[in-house]
């Protein structure tokens, strides 16, 4: 057993992805806060899905990215990020799935980043660094 003067390298993991999925996407429910949601809106509504689930963005795109930032209750705020991108990729990204943007990178690669990210995080917590750290069933 090797003793890393660090400390627990997972848990210092888990705290830098767990602040880089959700502050990075919180920028995104910020700009949502300020300029509304009206083309999420109009996106849902032409999918044929009731206009209110729009707001939904604002659970995966502040409140969840506020929890996972500060540890409350990972795991389940994971979920509901990946599922806001599951239905961002649905309604609004997909057509760009099958591109390269100028520079080379996928037209996705974003979305899947902040997805996969999301995934981790559900798999492994929050780590040490949390709030609720172990104290629940599913963290």
């Amino acid at each position: 057993m090797s003793m890393n003067p660090y400390g627990n390298s997972d848990d210092i993991a888990k705290l830098v992805l767990r602040i880089t999925l959700g502050g990075l996407l919180l920028v995104h429910g910020v700009t949502k806060i300020l300029h509304g949601i009206d083309r999420i809106a109009g996106a849902v509504t032409a999918a044929h899905l009731p206009a209110f689930l729009a707001y939904g963005v604002y659970a995966g795109e502040v409140l969840a990215p506020l929890m996972i930032v500060i540890g409350l209750w990972t795991r389940p705020a994971a979920l509901i990020v990946a599922v806001d991108l599951i239905f961002a990729v649905a309604l609004v990204a997909w057509p760009r799935g099958a591109l390269l943007s100028p520079g080379g990178g996928w037209g996705l690669e974003l979305e899947a980043f902040y997805f996969l990210v999301a995934i981790v995080l559900l798999i492994a917590g929050g780590g040490k660094y949390s709030l609720t750290r172990k104290k629940i069933p599913w963290e």
